[in-house]
């Protein structure tokens, strides 16, 4: 559905109403940011919803489509939450690979239609297998699929002991290979699943035991990603197959579980042959599984099954956009030329073999070749730095070499024009798809867009790791179209602030993002569409976690670390206004514990350099009161009251 002219919302008026003081009317939250959008949310499982109700309709199909969620997308509590109440009305369920995403989707699904799936899939042991029958003595319509042959013995003999009787399902290993990145889980020798020869052992052991009619659900998925609606439809037919056969050996069957694998275009190409994109629709891929289907079991005389899917990708990746900040940019070096003196200066200081690479450098560059004098200048700073190492030039003649060859290399239109840009932000943490698989995100600037960009850059992020950038972009670029930094940016460089945001990061980011260099997560705002003035309102905000709490991720205690460091405080603070020096030293402390990992734009800092034993102390609004406080006759504050103070 087109979004109409009073529904956008503007992403520059959500950071700043966020990252504005309190006093200012704002929520004083740190970035990077999380902007979850519940609304489109919504909008991405109606559209699936409704794609799959047309296609129904379109071919005749006798039943009806129910989806999942899997949990594993994102499992944040108001994502599922919401996932569940919008899905309500069409049956829709979650989808659970683990212990803890079992125990967070029963809990959810207590608040949902009472017909939604809870299927279990994953590895299991007797405590998830209990708290899947457990979750049908909750009465809600949970689904046990079998990913080991050996998994159906703890569920007979559980079920046995607890008197459940079960509903089964298998996760059949096909055949059909989706040859992708995302794919390396499918085939024959795939990770997950059972093989034909094992489906029939469970057939057999079942109906052995009587319990046949609890075999009801065929589960399988080749792959995230699934770039075209022919390897769909191979798959799926595959599948629809093993259904049917199944069905004639005696099991009660009534769901085909398709699994995942909806994709989502992140390059916008449509292609096939992108890892990133896909060919087709939610339409056509709806109604490529529907035609599948229904054309397999019409030619076997099988009822239609509820066609069920687990589309996470592409159910919440939309609905989240990561912003940040480039805090400065390492410009090119705009040195002046050299004057004839500095010229002559420069060349009288080379030696005998660097002064040769200079002459054919002039050679060359008198003739046009321009490629031979690249050669030849990075023959000279070689040379240099060499001898710099020997110790017979020194490092003034070593920078004015540089200079030379950069000034140079600018003349002929050789330089390197792609600048840096430094970014408030771990990759590690925020985008560890992009560092672990080499995923591309939409990335582009969220303001000055009526402006034409000036420059191109890559962006380096806070860690000090090699690996903490982005170089690599939609459409192939190794660089990124972006406006010159007003003022160097809006950190230390006390300029405007330039935002960036990552858009179509809503999936799995979140999960597998890392603590490295101790940077936590981002500050996270819900923001749904409104009739204000600005057409939204931020409807919850939460601060992303403080330096202690990525202390305590790794066993530190900071309440133990700050006594620590307030008692060398008021050590090291003896002598005149020792007293007042260490509180404020010990507030600056404390504050510093409760704040964000991320950089602070020098305008907020809460740090400013006055002159006592050297120390670094709070603003100076702060310094006033504790000197007021120190001077007053007020009882002694327990250390633990002053922590929580100083956190406050």
């Amino acid at each position: 559905m087109a979004t109409l002219p009073h529904q956008e919302i503007d992403l520059l008026k959500i950071v700043k109403k966020v990252s504005d003081s309190k006093p200012e009317c704002g929520l004083g939250l740190q970035l990077p940011l999380i902007v979850r959008l519940p609304d489109v949310l919504k909008d991405r499982l109606e559209s699936l919803q409704g794609a799959f109700e047309l296609a129904i309709r379109s071919h005749n199909y006798d039943s009806h489509y129910q989806g999942v969620y899997p949990v594993k997308c994102n499992q944040d509590r108001f994502v599922v939450e919401d996932i569940v109440k919008f899905g309500s009305p069409f049956r829709f369920g979650l989808e659970a690979g683990s212990k803890p995403e079992l125990l967070l989707a029963m809990s959810c699904l207590c608040k949902g239609n009472p017909d939604a799936l809870l299927i279990c899939n994953g590895f299991k042991d007797l405590e998830y297998i209990s708290l899947a029958l457990f979750a049908r003595k909750l009465a809600l319509n949970t689904v046990i699929v079998l990913e080991q042959e050996e998994e159906l013995d703890l569920v007979v003999d559980l079920s046995q002991k607890l008197s459940v009787r079960p509903v089964i399902g298998v996760r059949a290993k096909l055949k059909t290979k989706h040859s992708g990145h995302f794919g390396s889980t499918s085939g024959e020798k795939g990770k997950f699943g059972l093989t034909t020869t094992q489906i029939l052992r469970v057939v057999k052991k079942l109906d052995k035991l009587g319990m046949l009619d609890c075999f009801q659900l065929l589960h399988f998925h080749i792959g995230s990603q699934i770039p075209s609606t022919a390897l769909l439809a191979d798959s799926v037919s595959e599948a629809s197959q093993i259904y049917c056969e199944l069905v004639r050996l005696g099991a009660h069957m009534k769901v085909i579980d398709i699994g995942g694998g909806l994709g989502i275009d992140y390059d916008g190409s449509k292609s096939s042959d992108s890892e990133i994109s896909v060919s087709y629709g939610l339409e056509e891929y709806a109604s490529a599984v529907v035609r599948t289907v229904r054309n397999v079991c019409e030619r076997r005389s099988v009822k239609h099954p509820v066609i069920c899917s687990e589309s996470g990708r592409a159910l919440v990746s939309h609905h989240s956009v990561l912003i940040f900040e480039a805090i400065s940019s390492s410009a090119c070096d705009d040195a002046p030329s050299m004057s004839a003196f500095e010229h002559q200066y420069f060349i009288e200081g080379l030696t005998d073999e660097a002064r040769a690479d200079y002459l054919n450098l002039s050679a060359a560059a008198i003739r046009g070749e321009y490629e031979a004098c690249l050669t030849y200048a990075d023959l000279l700073k070689q040379r240099s730095v060499e001898q710099f190492k020997e110790g017979s030039v020194g490092i003034e003649q070593l920078a004015t070499v540089d200079r030379f060859c950069d000034t140079f290399s600018k003349a002929i239109g050789a330089s390197d024009a792609v600048r840096t840009y430094h970014v408030n932000l771990s990759v590690f943490t925020s985008i560890p798809d992009f560092w672990g698989i080499g995923q591309m995100f939409p990335i582009v600037p969220i303001h000055r867009l009526d402006q034409r960009p000036a420059v191109r850059g890559v962006l380096s992020d806070l860690t000090c790791d090699s690996d903490g950038k982005i170089d690599k972009f939609i459409g192939g670029g190794s660089s990124l179209p972006l406006h010159e930094l007003e003022g160097n940016g809006g950190n230390n460089g006390g300029g405007q602030k330039y935002y960036l945001g990552m858009f179509l990061g809503g999936a799995y980011q979140e999960a597998l993002g890392g603590v490295h260099n101790l940077f936590g997560g981002p500050s996270i705002v819900r923001v749904s569409q409104s009739d204000g003035p600005h057409s939204f309102a931020v409807t919850r905000a939460v601060s992303g976690p403080s330096c202690g709490d990525v202390l305590r991720v790794m066993q530190h205690e900071p309440e133990l670390m700050f006594e620590t460091l307030k008692h060398r405080a008021e050590e090291c603070g003896q002598g005149d206004d020792g007293g007042m020096a260490s509180a404020a030293v010990a507030t600056s402390l404390a504050r510093s514990f409760h704040n964000m990992p991320y950089l602070v734009s020098a305008s907020s800092c809460s740090l400013t350099a006055m002159n006592n034993h050297g120390f670094y102390y709070c603003s100076e609004d702060d310094y006033d009161d504790i000197v007021a406080d120190s001077a007053g006759a007020a009882a002694p504050v327990s250390e633990e009251e002053q922590w929580s103070y100083c956190c406050a």
